[in-house]
């Protein structure tokens, strides 16, 4: 069992520590020396770190160490910004977020209409989806996944903590739009991308 003096460990903490982006195994490794069981000392900094005000999660693959959930409305500097997410992106993300690696096609083949070039814009842009290759099919089309920046955003260790599909219509987010369109008397084109609400959402940033 590694202690806090072990000098492996040391190295481990100092160098999530001084990293600006989280890092993989194969990362930390680069920075100190495969003698070092990064692995162990991992797990023995989150041991060491639970319940203090800093913590070390791991998002996806990669590591960091952030301020205590509980502690972090106290020392945010906030700043508000009101932006617009599109239905058309919210859709798409999620979309990009369940099935991914997907390309442009197959969004399009679930979302039921086109998408513009600048939905998947917008995702890239917010740090959120990413190219993720092509796929080994005629034309190599463009498929897209989700970044760790995703996880981070929403607090996600991996794709698995995703709310399944009952959970989010207990939490509400599965309104049923088309039935409220339909009370309005509103009748969507839907081959059209124009009739995509707005979504608001405040962005605080540290």
């Amino acid at each position: 069992m590694l202690t806090a003096h072990d000098p492996g460990l040391r190295l481990v903490e100092a160098a999530l520590f001084a990293s600006e982006t989280p890092l993989s195994i194969d990362q930390i490794r680069a920075h100190v020396g495969d003698a070092v069981d990064v692995s162990a000392a991992l797990a023995a900094l989150t041991d060491h770190y639970a319940g203090r005000g800093i913590e070390l999660v791991r998002r996806g693959k990669s590591w960091h160490f952030q301020t205590a959930p509980d502690l972090a409305h106290l020392l945010r500097r906030e700043r508000d910004e009101l932006r617009k997410l599109s239905r058309a992106a919210v859709e798409t993300l999620a979309i990009i977020a369940y099935h991914e690696p997907v390309s442009r096609s197959e969004i399009e083949a679930i979302r039921g209409v086109q998408i513009s070039k600048g939905t998947l814009d917008v995702l890239m842009e917010a740090g959120w989806v990413k190219p993720a290759g092509r796929r080994e099919v005629p034309g190599r089309p463009l498929i897209y996944a989700t970044t760790p920046n995703f996880l981070t955003h929403f607090g996600l260790v991996s794709r698995r903590d995703l709310p399944g599909m009952q959970d989010l219509k207990a939490a509400g987010l599965l309104d049923p739009i088309d039935n409220a369109m339909d009370a309005a008397d509103f009748v969507a084109d839907e081959n059209s991308e124009n009739i995509d609400g707005d979504v608001e959402f405040s962005d605080s940033n540290a």
